[in-house]
């Protein structure tokens, strides 16, 4: 990019990377889940193996599509990082529906095949959107005007993800017991409404990914000496994974996504079973909005913060302020009074969020800079397919939690009515400490990581004078 400033056209077309990024992963959080557990009926140690298989395949997938990039030499017209953008936007997107349409008798080996194709076409996506982030606006005062709209755009995105499918589907879960006549028809309407709702992301997605891809992506051209300075594909694993304040960050980062990954989870069955939204899944979605939405509103308070107090101390306060915004769901219940509270108290936490969603990228992009001054070329994508590979271990660390605690409660396989007191209590216990305690938990780890994260203050700042001495670095 040039020296001049960015138009608003131009921070709005990279902004839409938002949906294929953002829209598909967080609907991959908030309704899979659900619909295999609850819906399709999968067991929770069924589902736990599939996470955990899909673990394994991300210890290859994730770090091996980020060298990947990197080793490939520039196509042309193509480019380098927007080859692997064009190969990858128009399956991701038809994931949103093929999540869904389930084969009768393969369920479980479907969910399987399914989620690794998901995550194989998303990582391709998602690491090469983020590595071309920091070589199309090489400075910090560029990537902090298209975070800003970045932000936004992901605010909006996970609205939709969160929003539509509930505007669709209703009920989320099936109400009825299987020994119910009326089971297998309100499973098939409910698993038609699923596959409508994904239609319907389906288009959105398509449409904002050609307009990312093919009107957006500029990228440089990268010479021969360049190209050969990156290192092979083992080695390059081995000088990420030596980069102690990569590690720092990205187990932190892995932590909030844990924190971000079980309430997203969890949210629609503890609004149907605590909150009591039966039959109102408009209710869940949003509730879901309210949060995002105040995230949004609070993404220009962060700038604010971050200019005075710095990027790594603003994301430990909001951090703090997230945990003590979590605390009172857990004195929630299933009455009128506690579905408006419960309004309220998601409103309050679009300000940890919103921290968290505005930070990790700058702080993230800090880390590759600083990695290019010492090796003499930019990896981006390798830094975050490493990245990816780790923080995918907080969906693997969500899912394992899960099941510990339905497992421990009762709720081994779903149940829809559950008249034991004793049972009834276990089942609200356990939703309740894995919509506060564990999350909780997880951003205390958070802040540790970042209290000794060591790109901050003088050396930050010196990082930053070195590397306006190197414009080919940029």
């Amino acid at each position: 990019m040039s020296e001049e400033k960015l138009s608003f056209k131009e921070k709005t077309l990279f902004a839409t990377s938002s949906f294929p990024d953002q829209l598909t992963y967080q609907a991959f959080t908030i309704y899979v889940f659900t619909f295999y557990f609850a819906v399709v009926g999968l067991s929770m140690l069924e589902i736990w193996i599939g996470f955990v298989l899909w673990g394994a395949w991300n210890m290859v997938n994730d770090p091996l599509l980020g060298a990947l990039s990197e080793r490939t030499k520039q196509k042309g017209k193509l480019g380098k990082r927007r080859f692997y953008l064009i190969i990858s936007f128009l399956p991701l997107s038809l994931m949103m529906v093929l999540l869904f349409t389930v084969p009768a008798n393969f369920e479980f080996i479907y969910f399987i095949l399914i989620i690794f194709a998901f995550e194989f076409f998303y990582t391709m996506f998602s690491v090469n959107t983020n590595a071309v982030f920091p070589e199309m606006f090489p400075t910090e005062k560029d990537r902090a005007a298209i975070n800003v709209f970045l932000k936004s755009f992901t605010m909006i995105a996970v609205i939709i993800a969160s929003l539509v499918p509930t505007f669709v589907i209703s009920p989320l879960v099936p109400t009825l017991d299987k020994l119910d006549p009326g089971y297998a028809a309100q499973v098939a309407s409910i698993k038609s409404m699923y596959i409508m709702a994904g239609i319907i992301l389906f288009v959105i997605v398509l449409i904002m990914a050609i307009l990312f891809v093919f009107f957006s992506v500029q990228e440089i051209d990268e010479d021969t000496t360049a190209f050969e300075k990156r290192p092979s594909f083992i080695q390059s694993l081995k000088t990420t994974f030596s980069n102690r304040t990569f590690i720092k960050f990205t187990l932190g980062n892995m932590l909030i996504w844990y924190c971000f990954n079980v309430l997203l989870t969890v949210f629609p069955l503890f609004a149907v079973y605590i909150l009591g939204h039966v039959e109102g899944s408009l209710m869940i979605g949003i509730t879901l909005m309210i949060t995002l939405l105040s995230a949004a509103i609070f993404m220009p308070i962060q700038s604010r913060i971050r200019s005075k107090i710095g990027t790594r101390k603003g994301l430990m306060i909001g951090l703090g302020i997230w945990i003590i915004t979590l605390f009172p769901l857990i004195l929630l219940s299933n009455n009128e009074v506690s579905r408006i509270l419960a309004m309220v108290i998601f409103l309050t936490m679009g300000f940890g969020l919103s921290s968290a969603l505005f930070y990790i990228d700058l702080i993230h992009g800090d880390i590759i800079d600083e990695d290019a001054l010492k090796f003499g070329v930019k990896r981006a994508a390798s830094y975050y397919g490493v990245n990816a590979f780790i923080h995918r271990f907080s969906t693997i660390l969500g899912i394992t939690t899960i099941a510990i605690i339905f497992s421990g409660t009762g709720w081994s396989e779903y149940l829809p009515n559950i008249t034991d007191p004793s049972l009834l209590f276990l089942r609200d216990f356990g939703l309740k400490a894995l919509i506060f305690v564990f999350p909780s938990i997880a951003l205390v780890g958070a802040i540790l990581f970042f209290k000794f994260y060591g790109l901050h203050g003088d050396r930050l700042e010196k990082m930053r004078e070195e590397l306006q001495k190197h414009p080919e670095l940029k």
